[in-house]
């Protein structure tokens, strides 16, 4: 299985689960999203077609035929991708803060409590700025309190430390934000109607969408409109309490519901 980070994280994000799911007899990598953490930084491809084909060109590279993917936030849009635009390689999805795509773009220009979480989003749009601002000192810690649900207490001094660490990195901040402005133009280019097309093809490999129930970044309630683009299995789970960073503020929650539902898609191969 292949694990996804979100903004302002990498790898790292996925510390609680990783020892656990390979406890239980599963082959696990976590991935640098294209720019960000230890990953190259090229000056092009921040964008979820090249992104989907990096994590294609991972798992062959690593000599699977296939993986479940598991993504948060960003890199929950990179997983709901991946039966779309690379079905063959794409054994099941498990995303974790963000919602179907389709169903995310549509709800930042419909409903108005997330075009108001979408500031950020829309302050990426100016040149410059927004890369000096992601690196700026401070920036990387107050999106983590922004979109962290009431309890901080898995917001550590090592874990602002770290995420502003990788931000820091030269290029990375450039990537972060190239990302959100694809996000934007895709709207009008036909690079984005063409993967619009594929996202919007029904999913039938098991889909796991999970949300804290305090996310003020994404609304919760879009995890329900993403079953309309699903014709497989699919479970649904809101987790009480919980904000953005739902793995790292409940690790326990998610790190079973993972083991409970991985089973039903693929067995561990001890």
């Amino acid at each position: 299985m292949l694990l996804l980070h979100g903004f302002p994280e990498f790898w790292w994000t996925w510390r609680e689960q990783i020892p656990r799911l390979a406890d239980a007899g599963y082959r696990v990598a976590a991935l640098d999203l294209r720019g960000f953490g230890a990953s190259d930084k090229p000056p092009g491809g921040h964008d979820p077609l090249t992104v989907c084909d990096d994590v294609a060109a991972v798992i062959r590279s690593l000599g699977a035929d296939g993986a479940v993917v598991v993504g948060h936030g960003l890199g929950g849009s990179i997983a709901w991708s991946m039966p779309g635009l690379h079905p063959t390689v794409t054994k099941g999805v498990a995303s974790l803060g963000m919602p179907h795509p389709s169903v995310f773009r549509s709800a930042s220009w419909r409903l108005r409590r997330q075009r108001r979480a979408n500031s950020y989003i829309r302050a990426m749009q100016t040149p410059f700025a927004p890369e000096r601002a992601a690196r700026g000192t401070g920036s990387v810690s107050r999106h983590l309190r922004a979109w962290s649900g009431p309890d901080r207490s898995w917001l550590t001094p090592e874990v602002e430390t770290r995420c502003e660490e990788m931000m820091s990195l030269p290029f990375a901040a450039q990537a972060a934000t190239e990302y959100y402005r694809w996000m934007v133009r895709s709207r009008v280019t036909l690079n984005g109607w063409r993967y619009m097309h594929k996202v919007r093809q029904p999913i039938t490999v098991p889909v796991l969408a999970l949300h804290g129930q305090a996310d003020p970044a994404v609304l919760p309630s879009l995890v329900n409109e993403s079953a309309r683009y699903v014709r497989g299995p699919l479970q649904l789970v809101t987790v009480p309490g919980a904000g953005h960073f739902v793995h790292e503020e409940r690790p326990e929650i998610v790190t079973e519901t993972l083991l409970a539902w991985l089973p039903t898609v693929v067995p561990p191969a001890r």
